[in-house]
């Protein structure tokens, strides 16, 4: 854990940046599980207010708790969900076309923070 720690480069907490090491991503649960927590976290609350409150928790409940953020290389993230996302909320006061337009929100938030998170895109 020393090694994991000795990586970061400032707490995740404050916005600052956190030392990547693409190999060290492989293994993202045990490096960069804080900072992981971090942007599924700072995505959600960006999101809490805008949309429909069922909807969202239902997605960061069902969904996105069973997702895997993936390093696709040149400093860019992409979040894998599992299969028919929709069918896991069961129930909600939500279209399709709704859910769809939260799920996709919330994911790219959630790539954005990784992007800043990491220091890759320091706009996000």
């Amino acid at each position: 854990m020393a090694e994991h720690e000795d990586d970061i480069e400032a707490d995740a907490e404050t916005g600052t940046e956190t030392k990547f090491d693409p190999e060290k991503f492989e293994e993202k649960y045990v490096y960069y599980f804080e900072e992981l927590e971090t942007a599924y976290s700072n995505a959600y609350q960006q999101l809490h207010g805008r949309v429909d409150s069922e909807v969202l928790r239902a997605i960061d409940r069902q969904v996105l708790s069973e997702s895997e953020p993936i390093y696709e290389g040149n400093g860019e993230f992409s979040v894998e969900l599992p299969d028919d996302p929709k069918s896991r909320v069961g129930a909600i006061g939500a279209d399709e076309e709704q859910f769809e337009a939260v799920l996709s929100e919330f994911t790219d938030r959630i790539e954005g923070e990784l992007r800043r998170l990491f220091g890759f895109d320091a706009a996000a």
